[in-house]
């Protein structure tokens, strides 16, 4: 399926949020989620089916001062 993460098309096999975050290798870390532009939970991504065409934004905490 193809989708859009952070404005770049990626080809993935998941099919569910969580899984595609693990198959992108963001799983280990702590980020904030957003598909086609509404917040998903962390609870909620396994819960959470993509469709070819979604855009999914991968939002890091960033440190500084």
């Amino acid at each position: 399926m193809k989708i859009i993460v952070n404005a770049k098309p990626h080809e993935v096999a998941a099919t569910d949020l969580q899984s595609v975050l693990d198959e992108l290798g963001f799983a280990a870390s702590a980020v904030a989620t957003a598909v086609n532009g509404s917040f998903v939970a962390r609870s909620k991504r396994a819960e959470v089916t993509l469709a070819d065409g979604d855009r999914l934004e991968v939002l890091a905490p960033m440190q500084g001062g």
